[in-house]
């Protein structure tokens, strides 16, 4: 069944729609009925589904606000005026994807369960709210995040309003990001071994990947709150879960011959729901009829609806960054029967200058020339990103969650360790060989991988998924010249930045990495310069990068 039928009649969770205006008091945050409780074992799958419901509706504006504001993607010419105030760090009020009312509508729904599910109410000795409770707190944990990295700080509550004098956000203090990992990093750490709800198959779905891992997300937490070995420890104990370990895989876009004319990938599968790569996403509805679809399709792809013309694509900074990337290929000399590394020549003819470099741009996004019209008013060229569907959105994947472990790792006094997760894939061998008995020393368990579930025939460095055999390649390493640890650790912080484009480019991850890093080294033109030089180097946009030297203008405003 589809997500609106099975949710439809959910009479009690229909009515939670409770909003925050964060200028006046809003009546809407009343609606709740004072005295209802869940207190049966239906009211679980009915409450969660529910504020899944809710969370659709900011589905699309999780991608779009980290990605149209981020150095990856510039808009076309058929962008609306919103895409492009979102752009340029310019949106109102009024502007459609600014209304954080339905952030807290997610938020005021979940504050709503935790304090009236009654978790002391077991079945065959087991608690039967548990699993939804550690779900719905994990929601709102998450849910804060985005409104934090949204509208910096933002009023801050956790408990349900149901009176219009509780709803007068002049009671509240207001969180930045910091203050709300903290305080969600304490409010969800004991749910890390609750298990998943098993609804079966929602809509065709797997609904355990509509939930949230909640060591993944303290790892996200950590990371903003500044606490970096408590991070590498999360992603850590995430990708190594006993019965449940995460390879990064070997799946990857690669030259298939010496002469390099042909490519094979195995890269896109990695993006289908299905796929254990996906580790959580918000499902959409197919039909308006039915509820909140998704419109990212129509703002990145060449669609009907749009008249094929799509309104963002990768900026010029995205291929420029690619293109830089050295592909390297290990071949078998017939004459001598040894190996040889070898990458594609200077001179080589590319069909397409994405070919050039890292072959994952080539990969995820394809354009193609249609048939002329008829009508002048349909694009004659159609472009298609693969990562973008039009019934979930993914939130979660574990190329990410591998970027961050390295970035944590990095920042926690690690940097051999790190940048080993982009070159060679962590494993018992590639730990024992590439990284400091020193550092190993002091990594401690944050390095220890099982040799039955992690070997090099499931991991491979991420920058192998689009650079051929990054461990053979004697350019990508980290230089010899630099001495100094913090010197070592920035480098390798760089790196990981460079990756996280190359690996997470559409996604909508790209704003909150530059953010991380900027609030980190205290150093807002980091942030600034790789915005204002999306469209490249020449066309360096100075009234925007000054615009960014102020932080407070990096965030929506709160109307």
């Amino acid at each position: 069944m589809k997500i609106r039928s099975f949710i439809y009649a959910l009479s009690l969770m229909a009515t939670m729609s409770a909003v925050i205006s964060c200028t006046e008091t809003d009546s809407s945050l009343v609606e709740f009925e004072e005295e209802n409780n869940f207190d049966l074992p239906s009211d679980t799958v009915y409450s969660v589904m529910g504020i899944i419901k809710k969370m659709q509706v900011i589905a699309d504006r999780t991608v779009l606000l980290g990605e149209i504001r981020g150095d990856l993607t510039t808009l076309t010419d058929h962008a609306t005026t919103d895409l492009r105030q979102l752009a340029n760090f310019e949106a109102t009020a009024e502007n459609v994807y600014n209304n954080a009312r339905d952030y807290y509508a997610v938020i005021q729904n979940c504050n709503f369960y935790i304090a009236r599910a009654d978790t002391s109410i077991k079945k065959r000795n087991q608690s039967v709210f548990l699993k939804e409770y550690a779900v719905v707190k994990s929601y709102r944990a998450w849910t804060y995040m985005q409104l934090a990295l949204n509208y910096g700080k933002v009023p801050f509550f956790t408990q349900p309003l149901l009176t219009e004098k509780e709803a007068d956000v002049n009671l509240y203090p207001k969180y930045d990001i910091k203050q709300i990992a903290d305080f969600f990093i304490n409010d969800i750490k004991d749910y890390v071994d609750t298990d998943y709800p098993s609804y079966s198959s929602v809509g065709g779905m797997n609904s355990t990947r509509f939930f949230i891992p909640v060591r993944a997300l303290l790892g996200d937490l950590c990371l903003w709150a500044g606490r970096y070995q408590e991070a590498a420890q999360y992603y850590h104990d995430y990708l190594t879960t006993t019965g449940n370990a995460r390879p990064i895989g070997v799946n990857a876009v690669t030259w298939d011959d010496k002469q390099f004319s042909h490519v094979t990938s195995s890269y896109n599968t990695l993006f289908n729901r299905t796929n254990a790569e996906t580790l959580t996403f918000i499902p959409m509805e197919e039909e308006e009829y039915d509820g909140t679809i998704s419109y990212l399709d129509d703002v990145f792809n060449s669609t009907e609806d749009n008249n094929y013309y799509n309104q963002a694509t990768r900026s010029q900074a995205l291929t420029d960054l690619s293109s830089a990337q050295r592909y390297t290929m290990i071949i078998t000399d017939v004459n001598t029967q040894l190996p040889d590394t070898i990458s594609p020549p200077d001179s080589l003819a590319y069909e397409t200058q994405l070919q050039k470099g890292d072959l994952r741009l080539y990969t995820v996004i394809t354009t193609r020339s249609a048939a002329s019209s008829t009508t002048m008013d349909y694009s004659t060229i159609r472009q298609t990103i693969s990562k973008v569907t039009d019934n979930s959105v993914t939130i979660y994947r574990l190329g990410q969650i591998y970027l961050r472990y390295a970035e944590a790792l990095n920042r926690a006094g690690y940097p051999n360790a790190a940048f080993a997760v982009l070159k060679y894939g962590l494993y018992p061998s590639t730990v024992q060989q590439y990284v400091p008995e020193e550092e190993r020393t002091a990594a401690g368990d944050l390095l220890t991988f099982s040799q039955y579930q992690f070997s090099r025939d499931n991991t491979i460095g991420i920058h192998s998924r689009g650079c051929g055999t990054a461990n053979a390649d004697t350019t990508f390493v980290i230089p010899s010249t630099l001495t100094e640890k913090a010197d070592i650790i920035e480098y390798v912080e760089d790196r990981i930045m460079d990756e996280m484009a190359l690996e997470e480019c559409f996604e909508g991850q790209r704003l909150y990495e530059l953010m991380r890093v900027a609030l980190r080294r205290s150093d807002n033109a980091y942030l600034a310069r790789r915005i204002a030089s999306r469209d490249g180097a020449s066309n360096f946009k100075d009234e925007l990068y000054q615009r960014l030297l102020t932080e407070s203008n990096w965030y929506l405003p709160l109307e």
